[in-house]
């Protein structure tokens, strides 16, 4: 790009969006260049913060007679490289984060209709002021916003009773590749009036469309909350546990968080005011968590009795149900700390995966011995949300080999979960999405009848290729 049409682009942007909308300096543009995992670090040729659907369409028309593509960003949360830039030139980042309203709470009707850049934290703080609730929970909360979780399908440790961010959606609204405005911000439950679009933008990560608002469902508050930490000898009393759990407990089992000893380990040296709270080290553990909206004092009971006949079936080794909102924060602090906590142990190679229920033990015992050929000493550690199926299949360092030589096998490591996850008929992305980083093995290993249909939709929505290139899709668009 020259510099003389640069100075221009630059410069009616400034004018479509006023005081504050455009940065242009390496400095100031840092946060949204920098992302979580440090992998992509190449600079827009802006960052461009409008502060209405208005000025969105407008920055996507002026892109668009420019070719300059557009990157959208919520958060800047994003694990897979799918808020970061490219390699072309011509790319500007386009951050919603001055897009923070709250439009409209209808406590009756149980929905809000909020802008794009709200983060997850203020959409719950919201509900919860309608004395409802919004039932998705991340440990990014503070920082991701609604915009990225529709775009990514976000998932947490609520899925397991309510579903992907996709469940949460009622309408949306969105700045479709041409700079139109496609208004769906329904409150409606049902409407069977054509095809339902809504659907083509959840979990696009911005190659589709640029989401500017949301219109959400809520759900009745808790009044009744319980967590408990369950220690067991082996995945497959996981999986049986779930089933008794289940039967036990019906639908008040809103989380079951997977951990293996080694996970507790790195958090237990990476927060040293913090002490195991069972007895003796166990091989794995479940983080439960149980809530109705029901009055009374049943569910403590209930969750005792289901425990107790795990332990009668041989199922469970050890429990404890926190007795007070501290002690549930500190379980919960403990597998909201894993992540972080996993630089105790080196380096780390990280995969989002996601296969059924029942085949978790044999596909983690399967694929944990094919990685232990290929690198003696790698140290799984797998944790997740086992009541959904998806596990973070992450891969601590050997004790006896470097950060470097580590790094060198990232590939071979790579290849062996993601041919096992294939093999087990799962997802390569349960929540985190494709992005950049597996854009690759995505066109490597889905169907392709399936890659047709996705990019053809591609090519007929964007058909200039200026949503997130390089995303999800890569290579050359159907015409």
């Amino acid at each position: 790009m020259s510099d003389a049409f640069g100075t221009h682009f630059l410069e009616r942007l400034q004018r479509l969006l006023g005081p504050g909308g455009v940065i242009t300096e390496l400095d100031e543009m840092a946060r949204h260049v920098e992302e979580p995992r440090r992998r992509y670090h190449r600079r827009p040729l802006a960052v461009v913060r409008p502060a209405s659907t208005q000025q969105v369409a407008a920055v996507v028309a002026h892109c668009r007679e420019a070719g300059v593509a557009i990157v959208p960003q919520g958060g800047n949360t994003g694990l897979v490289g799918g808020q970061s830039v490219g390699g072309s030139g011509r790319e500007v980042i386009l951050s919603l984060e001055r897009m923070r309203e709250i439009r409209d709470i209808d406590a009756e009707g149980a929905s809000l209709v909020v802008e794009a850049g709200c983060t997850l934290a203020r959409v719950q703080e919201a509900a919860a002021s309608a004395g409802l609730l919004f039932p998705m929970s991340l440990a990014s909360e503070g920082t991701a916003t609604i915009g990225g979780n529709i775009a990514t399908n976000a998932g947490g440790h609520l899925t397991v009773r309510y579903g992907n961010m996709r469940q949460q959606v009622l309408g949306l609204e969105v700045v479709l590749a041409d700079g139109r405005i496609l208004d769906g911000l329904t409150v409606l439950r049902k409407d069977n009036s054509g095809y339902d679009l809504n659907q083509l933008f959840i979990g696009s990560e911005g190659t589709l469309g640029i989401i500017t608002a949301a219109s959400l469902q809520m759900v009745s508050a808790p009044r009744q909350s319980l967590t408990g930490l369950i220690a067991i000898d082996s995945l497959e009393h996981a999986v049986v546990l779930l089933r008794l759990l289940r039967h036990q407990l019906g639908e008040t089992i809103s989380a079951l968080e997977l951990m293996p000893r080694l996970a507790l380990d790195f958090v237990l040296e990476y927060l040293p005011d913090v002490h195991d709270p069972l007895v003796r080290p166990h091989p794995w553990y479940l983080l439960l968590q149980a809530d109705t909206a029901l009055a009374g004092d049943w569910l403590q009971g209930a969750c005792v009795k289901a425990l107790e006949r795990g332990s009668d079936e041989g199922v469970t080794t050890d429990a404890i149900v926190a007795g007070s909102d501290a002690q549930a924060q500190l379980l919960w602090r403990l597998r909201e700390s894993i992540s972080p906590a996993q630089k105790m142990g080196g380096a780390s190679l990280k995969h989002d995966i996601s296969v059924p229920v029942a085949a978790i033990p044999e596909f983690v015992e399967t694929t944990s011995r094919a990685l232990a050929d290929t690198v003696p000493g790698i140290r799984p550690c797998v944790f997740g949300h086992v009541g959904d199926g998806n596990l973070h299949f992450n891969l601590s360092q050997p004790e006896d080999m470097t950060a470097e030589a580590f790094h060198a096998f990232e590939a071979d490591c790579n290849r062996i979960v993601f041919d096992q996850v294939v093999r087990f008929r799962g997802s390569i992305a349960a929540e985190h999405g494709i992005g950049q980083l597996r854009a690759a093995e995505l066109a490597a290993r889905a169907d392709s009848v399936r890659l047709d249909t996705m990019a053809r939709l591609k090519s007929c929505l964007d058909p200039d290729e200026l949503l997130n290139p390089g995303k999800v899709l890569i290579g050359k668009m159907p015409p």
